[in-house]
């Protein structure tokens, strides 16, 4: 990206800023030009007051108490005029900045949740928490300096005005200055641009390490791979103090430049204006103005030059948060609603197909149906295919071909909001958010109140453990439920569920942490709490299968037989042979178990 492209983004970024706040930054660049006009009208008071005051009492050795008064009075007010106009800056600037930062944070965020799984498969966490946060915040970080450097502008037009209509010779050296600084910080622009964009996509990748290694903690220090990974972010985070290290040269080389200019430049109007006093050309007064003039314009000239210094950081932060809000493949829905009656829904797979992305088929032909009020296990081994089906089912993905519905009715046809409330997916991994029980299982939803949380942690045979938590529901679990176990946590995503009084529940082996008794008395539960809801659940103990009304088992993407489980158990060797498998799986690790709790009590 070039110095030219970088700059007109950057441009447009701002200007579509100030579309969005007008308000603020009238207010903001209202307060600066305040400031900066009374920067000029100081400096010609400093003048008068040193001209009319100051050099007739050294004449004289003798001033008056009035005259001294009056200068006092009018430094006063100009001082005053200032102070008000730098509030109004600063109020304008930081509240324009810091709303349009939020906003786009919310939009951001917004648009992740309106995103499919597939996008998000796409991308790593790290970096969308990047493009929420430091990308967000890099957009719009000109925006502090942008109303100073506007009335920048204004005052050097009204600087350049009052040298012409002081002396010629000394506007002449202002303008030379002025244009001097402004090719500066253009050549600045263009320099720092590659490497702000560079250092800003660094931060980004360092992230996404940094995240992967705290998702996967569990794994790194269970395989002993604590120095790889910390090898692994060494080596990006020397990258990015590099890069940084890029933009801090460059800086440090134009920052004394430009810092020095202006004072260069008041010694050049000090040497022309001794020369022009001589032809009597200015007065002392002049002369001190107008390089009083020059001494406090060094600050605020250095605003234009931040503005055009985070333009880069700016136009990429812009691009990166743009790539998110105008990705594809949003999820459309439908204008249909099942009926509310309260009564467990069907589902039926009709010949669908399904791939991620370019990859090869995942599954193939699949057709089957749950009934209102059955549960139906879906069994196959790894790799067949039951999350892809699970995901379906709620909806999460969308077929290649074919069709699924929810009582007859396509579920891509459905609303939003009919959807969420008839189908309920339970996943195999459980979240659980760092709030209390409560709010885990209500997540605020409307009609779930206190009894609702324990009549679903019942059937989820989790009330006991909640009851027993120092402070029941009120208890918070910690970031991710670390307080609670494996199974813990999988009974209370169950609950969440159950609560919100599903009529379809979908469970992607979601009690695979639970104690099989403990299993079978939540599928039991299920049963029993009436026709609530029908159930379609991926499973792989024979306990559990042998619960359902019908078994689905599924290889290599496809179908292959569907009944009871005693009727596929004598017909599909394949079947058979898994579920043994499971089941001696089983019954080692219940040996194991038993033969740890004996040593334990020996």
């Amino acid at each position: 990206m070039d110095g030219d492209r970088v700059l007109g983004k950057g441009l447009r970024v701002l200007g579509h800023s100030i579309r969005e706040q007008p308000r603020l930054f009238a207010i903001g660049v209202g307060g600066s030009i305040v400031f900066s006009l009374l920067i000029i009208a100081g400096a010609y008071v400093i003048g008068g007051v040193v001209g009319r005051v100051v050099v007739p009492a050294i004449d004289q050795a003798h001033t008056s108490a009035a005259a001294l008064a009056a200068g006092g009075g009018v430094i006063f007010a100009v001082s005053a005029g200032r102070v008000a106009g730098l509030f109004g800056r600063r109020l304008g600037a930081g509240a324009m900045q810091f709303r349009l930062q939020a906003t786009y944070r919310r939009r951001v965020t917004r648009r992740y949740l309106e995103l499919p799984l597939a996008w998000h498969h796409r991308h790593a966490t790290g970096t969308l928490l990047s493009n929420a946060n430091a990308d967000v915040e890099a957009a719009f970080y000109p925006i502090a300096p942008l109303p100073f450097a506007v009335g920048t502008v204004v005052m050097l037009v009204a600087a350049v005005a009052s040298l012409f209509g002081t002396d010629w010779v000394l506007a002449l050296v202002g303008v030379g200055v002025f244009v001097a600084l402004l090719i500066l910080n253009i050549g600045y622009s263009r320099l720092i641009s590659p490497r702000v964009s560079a250092a800003q996509r660094l931060r980004a990748e360092v992230s996404a390490v940094a995240h992967e290694s705290f998702d996967g903690a569990l794994v790194v220090k269970t395989m002993g791979r604590e120095a790889d990974e910390a090898r692994r972010f060494a080596a990006k985070a020397d990258e990015l103090r590099d890069a940084l290290i890029r933009v801090g040269r460059v800086r440090g080389l134009f920052d004394p430049v430009l810092d020095a200019l202006p004072s260069f430049g008041t010694l050049v109007v000090l040497v022309a204006g001794a020369w022009r006093l001589r032809q009597g050309a200015v007065t002392v007064a002049d002369l001190v103005s107008v390089a009083f003039l020059f001494t406090v314009l060094a600050f605020p000239v250095r605003a234009i030059g931040w503005v055009l210094a985070e333009l880069p950081r700016s136009a990429v932060g812009w691009d990166r948060v743009q790539r998110v809000l105008t990705a594809g493949g949003d999820v459309a829905y439908g204008d249909a609603a099942p009926p509310a009656d309260g009564k467990p829904a069907s589902l039926r797979f009709a010949h669908v197909d399904f791939r991620y992305l370019e990859g090869p088929p995942v599954l193939r032909d699949v057709t089957f149906e749950v009934p209102p009020g059955r549960t139906v296990a879906l069994v196959g081994p790894t790799g067949s295919g039951k999350s892809t089906i699970a995901s379906l089912a709620a909806r999460l993905v969308d077929p290649t071909a074919g069709v699924v519905e929810l009582d007859g009715v396509d579920v891509s046809t459905l609303t939003h909001d009919a959807l969420a409330a008839a189908v309920a997916l339970v996943p195999q991994v459980p979240f659980v958010f760092d709030d209390t029980v409560r709010g885990n299982i209500t997540l605020d939803r409307e009609g779930v109140d206190d009894d609702a949380a324990w009549r679903a942690l019942r059937t989820a045979q989790a009330d006991a453990f909640v009851a027993a938590l120092p402070d029941g529901l009120d208890t918070t679990v910690g970031e991710r439920g670390t307080s609670l176990s494996g199974g813990q946590r999988q009974r209370l995503t169950l609950a969440r569920a159950l609560a919100g009084g599903p009529r379809l529940l979908v469970l992607d082996d979601a009690t695979s942490a639970v104690d099989p008794r403990v299993e079978a008395a939540i599928l039991a539960s299920l049963r029993a709490a009436g026709a609530g809801a029908s159930v379609l659940v991926v499973a792989y103990r024979r306990a559990t299968i042998a619960l359902a009304d019908e078994v689905v088992y599924v290889e290599h993407g496809r179908v292959v037989a569907h009944g009871t489980h005693a009727e596929l158990l004598a017909t599909v060797p394949g079947y058979a042979d898994l579920v043994t498998a499971y089941e001696r799986a089983d019954a080692e690790r219940e040996r194991e178990k038993t033969y740890d709790e004996q040593e334990v009590s020996a």
